[in-house]
């Protein structure tokens, strides 16, 4: 019978399917629904612990995993990251620049149109 609910889930609309899936993954497993999120939040940690994931990884930006062995290669890819992280504070300047240029824009847009607005409110009606 649940197989059949599945089935039918799937072939009328498929977000029903999945819906149906999980319910059943989290009754088999013996967790509430509201505890769900709870339940992936302990999976993720504990691949973290396990060493998979970011939290485990030495380098904070993701890039590497310790030491290859060769220094030279350590040297270049310890440039290479220090280059990006560079290029990366560069583009973030830059997109603040243009936000804060087109804040200004948007305000000097209104000031004109409010400006007009109240020259043709001043104006005698004929």
């Amino acid at each position: 019978m649940e197989l059949l609910a599945m089935v039918l889930g799937f072939m009328v609309f498929w977000p029903i399917g999945l819906g149906v899936i999980a319910w059943k993954m989290c009754q088999r497993r013996g967790v509430s629904g509201g505890d769900w999120f709870g339940s992936l939040r302990e999976k993720f940690e504990g691949l973290n612990a396990a060493g998979f994931g970011a939290a485990s990884r030495p380098d904070w930006r993701g890039f590497g995993f310790g030491q290859s062995g060769n220094a030279a290669f350590d040297e270049w890819r310890k440039q290479e990251i220090e280059r990006l992280e560079e290029e990366r504070r560069k583009l973030e300047a830059a997109q603040k620049d243009f936000a804060a240029f087109v804040e200004q824009a948007r305000r000097a847009r209104d000031q004109e149109e409010f400006e007009r607005f109240m020259r043709d409110r001043s104006r005698p009606q004929a």
